[in-house]
């Protein structure tokens, strides 16, 4: 239980306490900046150089307060409550560069931050927020032409419905009406849905930037909500989880709608697959059953390829697989030893010091795009 001499402190006595506080290497830098995923006009939470996070909330009637766990660890990041009702904290150490999701838990309820935009993720719509990282650069919103996201909704006889897909198309595609272009078909992770890779990936921001470097060829990029069997989200859903309605409504429903839809190439050669976590277990099962009509797999956090499973089945011009240094990073690039001694293009790549979290993810797409749809 917190003295009260401790409650009686005010948000700014508390504040001048923080400045003291000490790191590892020093004491904590005092140049704590809004966070760019906040709502406009607020000013908490706040990242500084160093990577610390600061929060404060607005709540004189609560009793605890505390940020979910992943932002300091340990339980999460416990916050103070000074005279004034205000609430403030700061992680006790400094966070992974990228995004990340966190919510409140005030008197033992959940509740999201009302400073900040909130992203779906945790089969929730979550808080987010964004602590920048040192190459940034190649995701970020620059004075480039840029490409357009679009949201469509297509027939799905299977299962009885409209379904959703979000559809890049690159720069240039509206104004040159006779040129054709390849597809890669993009799945997000578990408790995300079709919203994650613009919203929380800046996937589109990769490729305009790619493209107007002119690193990559343009190609269009869709997203469809890969749960489609009922499941109520909860942590043995994964183990009751089967591929073969997804596979029906991306193979059979949504590939023909944008084959018919959009300017495509409309064959396995300029076809790829990839995803995220379990989008990447997603793209596995499916190449794996229906080789002919993908070209390139790409699995981002979510497992690997074996010669085994690949034999007899038409070979991919690639395979990528990643992860991040803190997940598996042996069992990727032991993988992908494997694969091409057994004759397959295989290519691994590691995000270093990131964990399963979308800076591995945006740079795994960075690195993937070059390698795709090369003639």
């Amino acid at each position: 239980m917190k003295s009260k001499c401790l409650l009686a402190l005010s948000a700014i006595t508390f504040a001048c306490g923080l400045c003291r506080a000490q790191t590892a290497s020093g004491p904590i830098a005092e140049d704590f900046k809004p966070s760019t995923f906040n709502q406009p006009g607020q000013d908490y939470p706040q990242v500084n150089s160093q990577g610390y996070a600061r929060f404060r909330i607005n709540a004189p009637q609560a009793d605890s307060i505390k940020v979910s766990l992943g932002l300091g660890g340990r339980g999460g990041t416990k916050l103070t409550k000074g005279a004034d009702g205000v609430w403030t904290g700061t992680t006790e150490g400094p966070m992974d560069e990228g995004f990340h999701y966190y919510h409140l838990t005030i008197d033992g309820g959940v509740f999201n931050d009302p400073g900040t935009l909130n992203f779906y993720g945790s089969t929730r719509s979550e808080s987010g927020i964004e602590i920048p990282a040192h190459d940034q650069d190649f995701y970020a919103l620059k004075d480039v032409t840029h490409g357009n996201v679009q949201q469509i909704l297509f027939p799905s006889k299977s299962t009885n419905t409209s379904r959703r897909a979000f559809v890049y198309t690159p720069p240039g595609y509206e104004k040159d009406k006779s040129k054709k272009y390849p597809v890669l078909y993009l799945q997000h992770g578990w408790g995300e849905d079709e919203t994650a890779w613009s919203n929380q990936g800046h996937a589109n921001l990769i490729m305009d930037n790619l493209i107007a470097s002119g690193k990559i060829q343009p190609f269009i990029i869709v997203i469809t909500y890969g749960m489609t069997n009922g499941l109520r989200p909860g942590p043995n859903a994964l183990r009751n989880f089967k591929i073969d309605d997804f596979q029906t409504v991306l193979t059979d429903e949504l590939i023909p709608y944008v084959d018919a839809s959009f300017r495509t190439k409309a064959d396995k050669a300029h076809r790829a697959m990839a995803g995220l976590s379990m989008g990447g277990m997603e793209t596995h099962m499916i190449t794996l059953n229906k080789p002919n009509l993908f070209a390139y797999y790409a699995l981002l956090s979510g497992g690997i390829y074996t010669p085994d499973e690949l034999k007899d089945k038409a070979k991919p011009k690639l395979i990528f697989i990643s992860c991040g240094s803190k997940e598996r990073p042996e069992g990727v690039k032991n993988a992908v030893v494997v694969l091409k001694n057994a004759g397959y293009n295989a290519v691994s790549y590691i995000s270093e010091n990131t964990a399963h979290e979308f800076l591995t993810w945006r740079r795994s797409l960075y690195e993937l795009a070059p390698l795709l749809f090369k003639e």
